[in-house]
C-alpha cells in the first residue's frame, strides 16, 4: 500500500438525527460543515501532530485518543497498514455535544481521510465499507449516513447496518437554536425507558413515515409528522428549556423537535434564511442560545 504525496482536505456536514418520531433512523445534513486536512509525515517522523481551531479547540485532545486519529486509524487498518507519522489540522464550526452529529462528522471525516490518503484508497474501500465502518465506530448509524451520503437517510441495523437515501424538497431548510451548554449522548440515552406502550410506538412508526413524505414535497404535514411519543419528553429532565421551547413553537403550528439527543431545537422553515418565517424562528431564540438559519446539504463527505 502506498501513501499519497502531500495534504488531503475533507470537509464534513453537519447532522440532526431523529427529527422527531425517527429515533436511531432518520438523519438530515445541513450545510454546515467541519474542514479537515491532514499528510501523512515523511519518512522518519512518527506519531501524531494535531493542531485544531474553532469547536473543541481547548478541549478535545491532541494525542491518538483524537476521535478523528481514531477513527483513520481504524481506517488505516482495514485498508492494511498505518503511516508512521502523521499530521492533521481541524477547522471545527459543528457545536460539540449539542444533538448536530459532531462526533459522527469526526468519524466520518477521519475515515474519508484516512481513505484519500492512501493511493486508490476509493477502489480497496468503497462507500459501503465505509459506511460499515463509520457504524461501527460510532454504535448505531442515524448521525453517520447523512454525513457520508448526505441529504436525508434513514438507516438501521439488522445482521449489517443499511442505509437509504430519500429525496428532500429544496425549499425545506432548518433554524437550529443551539444552547450554551452541552448534553452527552449517554446521559440522554440513559433516560428511556426499556418499554414503550404499543400504541406509542405506533403513532411514531406512522410519522416516521410521514415525515419521509413530507420532506420529499409534501411539506404541509411536517408539523403533524414531527410529533415524537418514543424519546423526547423522557429525555425532558436533562434539558427542560430545550423540551419548553418545543412544545411553545409546536403550539403556535411549528415543525419543533429536539435535534439526535439534544439540547438543540431545531425547526423546519420553507422560506429561506431572510424568509419572514426564519426571521420569526430566530427572534425566538433564548438569550444567551445561538440561532442559525441552516439549508440540507446534498452533498455528505467531500474531499477537495
Amino acid at each position: 500500500m502506498r501513501f499519497v504525496d502531500g495534504p488531503v482536505r475533507v470537509s464534513v456536514p453537519a447532522t440532526s438525527a431523529n427529527l422527531g418520531p425517527g429515533f436511531d433512523a432518520l438523519g438530515l445534513a445541513l450545510d454546515l460543515r467541519d474542514r479537515l486536512e491532514a499528510e501523512v509525515l515523511p519518512e522518519g517522523r512518527a506519531g501524531v501532530e494535531i493542531t485544531v481551531e474553532g469547536e473543541g479547540e481547548s478541549s478535545v485532545p491532541l494525542d491518538e485518543t483524537h476521535l478523528v486519529v481514531r477513527a483513520m486509524h481504524a481506517a488505516f487498518d482495514l485498508l492494511g497498514a498505518r503511516p508512521a507519522g502523521l499530521r492533521l489540522h481541524c477547522r471545527n464550526v459543528v457545536p460539540h455535544a449539542r444533538g448536530l452529529g459532531s462526533s459522527s462528522a469526526a468519524i466520518v471525516g477521519g475515515v474519508v481521510l484516512a481513505r484519500a490518503l492512501v493511493v486508490d484508497g476509493v477502489a480497496l474501500l468503497d462507500d459501503d465499507a465505509v459506511f460499515a465502518l463509520v457504524a461501527r465506530i460510532e454504535g448505531h448509524p442515524d448521525n453517520v449516513a447523512p454525513a457520508l451520503f448526505g441529504g436525508l437517510t434513514i438507516s438501521g441495523r439488522d445482521d449489517d447496518f443499511w442505509s437509504a437515501s430519500a429525496p428532500v424538497d429544496p425549499r425545506v431548510g432548518v433554524v437550529v437554536l443551539v444552547p450554551p451548554t452541552g448534553l452527552s449522548t449517554e446521559l440522554a440515552r440513559g433516560l428511556l425507558p426499556d418499554r414503550v406502550p404499543h400504541g406509542d410506538a405506533a403513532a411514531n412508526g406512522a410519522r416516521t413515515a410521514l415525515v419521509v413524505a413530507a420532506l420529499a414535497g409534501q411539506p404541509r404535514w411536517l408539523a403533524t409528522a414531527t410529533r415524537d411519543y418514543l424519546h423526547q419528553d423522557y429525555r425532558e429532565p436533562a434539558m427542560p428549556h430545550s423540551l419548553a421551547l418545543v412544545r411553545a413553537l409546536r403550539a403556535d403550528g411549528v415543525a419543533a423537535v429536539v435535534s439526535g439527543a439534544g439540547p438543540t431545537v431545531l425547526a423546519f422553515t420553507l422560506d429561506g434564511p431572510d424568509g419572514e418565517d426564519t426571521r420569526s424562528l430566530l427572534a425566538r431564540c433564548p438569550e444567551g442560545w445561538a440561532g442559525r438559519h441552516l439549508a440540507v446539504s446534498t452533498d455528505g463527505a467531500v474531499v477537495g
